[in-house]
């Protein structure tokens, strides 16, 4: 595998960034395609930006580990059953900011969750917003990978190339290959193979599939993504 966290000479200014019409598919669809593009940031000047290399899936009603299996639109899911290409940015247990993808047409409710980076560029900034962390866990997991970029909830329903947040078509992983698993983290929906992932990588979540495990008496249980 090449080491592209050292391919600082990336020109975003030279890639062109995913169309609206690149997201307009199913959310299963869009998931694995997204492996090997650059989604980038640009917060108080300082350009941070890395490859995809892990993705889940989250579709409409019927996904009983989506935001979107509720009675219909919430506050909190609203975005979900927006225009394609949207950002959906949430925030949960009081911790972590999470940034997806809306996918399909709008009306409908479904996203991907991008869960790892590998990072690329403004490496110095990603490692001060993750307090000195080393390079393999700046962005190998959802809630690490959107402190990296500098994510808020200010970002929550902006459009991807006017917002803060821009996602180009690089093709950086173009001759990995793709892994499919569970999704982790969750108490249902869980075994349904919607998370795709570049195999062996090691900028990839050390997270576990499989269900939640129970609550232990005195002290936290796993933390899952939607």
């Amino acid at each position: 595998m090449s080491d592209f966290a050292n391919d600082t000479h990336i020109d975003v200014s030279v890639l062109d960034s995913l169309s609206e019409v690149f997201f307009d598919r199913p959310p299963e669809i869009v998931a694995p395609d997204l492996l090997g593009c650059l989604v980038a940031t640009c917060v108080d000047g300082v350009l941070a930006a890395g490859v995809i290399v892990e993705t889940e899936a989250y579709l409409g009603s019927d996904d009983p580990g989506s935001h979107a299996a509720t009675k219909g639109m919430t506050a909190r899911n609203a975005v979900m059953y927006g225009p394609p290409a949207t950002a959906y940015v949430y925030f949960t247990y009081g911790n972590h900011h999470m940034l997806n993808l809306v996918c399909g047409s709008e009306g409908i409710a479904g996203a991907v969750l991008i869960r790892a980076l590998r990072p690329v560029l403004g490496i110095e900034a990603m490692t001060s917003r993750r307090h000195g962390r080393p390079l393999r866990e700046l962005c190998n997991g959802p809630g690490k990978l959107a402190a990296a970029l500098g994510l808020d909830l200010s970002d929550n329903g902006s459009v991807p190339g006017v917002g803060r947040i821009t996602v180009y078509d690089c093709d950086l992983g173009e001759h990995e290959t793709v892994a499919i698993s569970g999704r982790v983290g969750l108490t249902r929906g869980h075994e349904l193979q919607l998370r795709y992932f570049i195999e062996n990588d090691p900028f990839v979540s050390r997270a576990r599939t499989g269900p939640l495990p129970p609550k232990r008496r005195g002290g936290p249980r796993q933390r899952g993504s939607q």
